[in-house]
C-alpha cells in the first residue's frame, strides 16, 4: 500500500485548512504606576474577553469624536446622575462632544436637585443585623430615598418641586400653544443655571444647564415616568401649560437626516437607547459609529441588552458601521472610555 493510500506523509504534520482562524497572538497587558488611562486602555488591546471589548469601544469612540462631520447622539439611561456621572456628561456637552442628548426624566430631576443645592450621599444597600426590608423600612421612616448604595433625603424633592413651580413652569405656561419636551428641558437648564449662579451653589449647574448654554437639545421621550413629568402634569391642571410629546420628532429626525455622518454613545438601555436608534429609521441612512455600555443580556430579547449587530438588521446601523459593546457597570466603564477616547482625540 502506498503513502498516498494511507495518508502517511512520512510523519510531517500539516495544519488543516482554516477559514475562521487568523494568526493574531494574544499579548499580555503591562501595567505600571503613573500610566495614563489611555495607555491602560491601549494595554487592554493585548488581552481578551472584556478588556478587548473596552479597547475596541475606545477605538470606535475616539474615531467618532475625531470625525468633524459626525453628528453625535448620546443616550443616558439608568441612575447615572445620582451615582456621580453628572459632571462627565456635562463636560462632554460643554466641550463639543455631544450634538443631542436623549435621557430620562429621572436623570434630569436629579441633575436639577444638585444644581439648586441638593446633594446625593454615600449610603449602604444593607445594614448589619437588619434584613433588607427592615433596612428600607427604617429609611422610609427617616424620609430618605435609596438608590442602591446612594441616599437622597426627601426634602430635596420638595425643594425641586418648588423650583419647578417658581422658576421653570411659569414661563412655559405663558407661551402660546403646546410646549415640546425639548423646550421644557431647555427651560429647566436655563432655570438651573440661573438659580445655581444666584445662590452661589458650590456644585456646578449640571447637564441641562450645559445643554442650554451650548444650544444642545435634550430629548426626554418618557418624561412622564419621573418626578419632573409628574409635577408638569400637576401644574398643567391649574395652568395653561401643555406638553406635546410628538413635537420633538421633527427637529430630532431633521438633525439625523442632515448629518453627514452619524454616531451614537448608548449608556444603558431602555427608552433612551431605542429612541436614539429608531431615529435613523426615517432617514435614508443609518449610524456610522455606535458604542454601547449595558449590563443586560441579549438572550431575553429586550432592547436594553440587544446587540448592535441586531440593530444593524433593523437598518439602525450601516452595514459597514464601526460598533462596539461593553457589558458592565456604566459607572465604571463610562469614565474609563471617555477618558481614554478624549486623551486620544485631544492629543491629535
Amino acid at each position: 500500500m502506498s503513502d498516498e493510500d494511507t495518508g502517511d506523509d512520512g510523519g510531517e504534520w500539516k495544519p488543516p485548512e482554516r477559514e475562521t482562524f487568523d494568526h493574531d497572538p494574544l499579548g499580555h497587558a503591562r501595567v505600571r504606576g503613573g500610566m495614563t488611562v489611555g495607555e491602560l486602555v491601549e494595554q487592554y488591546g493585548h488581552a481578551g474577553i472584556g478588556a478587548e471589548s473596552v479597547h475596541g469601544a475606545a477605538d470606535v469612540l475616539s474615531v467618532m469624536w475625531a470625525d468633524d462631520d459626525c453628528t453625535v447622539f448620546v443616550s443616558l439611561a439608568g441612575a447615572m446622575v445620582p451615582t456621580g456621572m453628572r459632571r462627565i456628561v456635562a463636560d462632554l456637552i460643554r466641550d463639543g462632544y455631544v450634538d443631542a442628548l436623549v435621557t430620562t426624566g429621572a436623570n434630569l430631576t436629579h441633575d436639577a436637585i444638585e444644581a439648586i443645592g441638593g446633594k446625593h450621599h454615600h449610603g449602604a444597600e444593607r445594614q448589619e443585623g437588619k434584613s433588607l426590608r427592615e433596612h428600607d423600612e427604617q429609611l422610609r421612616d427617616e424620609e430618605v430615598d435609596r438608590i442602591y448604595n446612594v441616599y437622597l433625603p426627601q426634602e430635596h424633592f420638595a425643594e425641586f418641586e418648588g423650583h419647578l413651580r417658581e422658576e421653570v413652569f411659569p414661563p412655559l405656561a405663558e407661551r402660546e400653544g403646546a410646549v415640546s419636551i425639548a423646550e421644557l428641558t431647555a427651560e429647566l437648564g436655563r432655570a438651573n443655571a440661573a438659580v445655581n449662579e444666584r445662590e452661589d451653589i458650590a456644585e456646578g449647574p449640571g447637564v441641562a444647564a450645559a445643554a442650554y448654554e451650548h444650544d444642545i437639545p435634550i430629548y426626554c421621550p418618557a418624561v412622564q415616568d419621573s418626578v419632573l413629568g409628574l409635577q408638569a402634569w400637576m401644574y398643567s391642571q391649574t395652568s395653561d401649560l401643555t406638553l406635546d410629546a410628538l413635537a420633538d420628532m421633527t427637529p430630532l429626525t431633521d438633525l439625523a437626516f442632515e448629518a453627514d455622518t452619524a454616531g451614537c454613545l448608548l449608556i444603558g438601555g431602555g427608552v433612551p437607547k431605542n429612541f436614539t436608534l429608531q431615529t435613523m429609521l426615517v432617514t435614508p441612512r443609518a449610524y456610522d459609529y455606535a458604542v454601547q455600555i449595558t449590563m443586560d443580556p441579549e438572550a431575553t430579547g429586550g432592547l436594553s441588552g440587544a446587540t448592535l449587530e441586531e440593530a444593524r438588521s433593523w437598518g439602525k446601523l450601516e452595514k459597514d458601521a464601526r460598533n462596539a459593546s461593553v457589558y458592565g457597570d456604566a459607572t465604571v466603564f463610562l469614565p474609563l472610555l471617555v477618558a481614554a477616547a478624549r486623551e486620544r482625540v485631544e492629543a491629535e
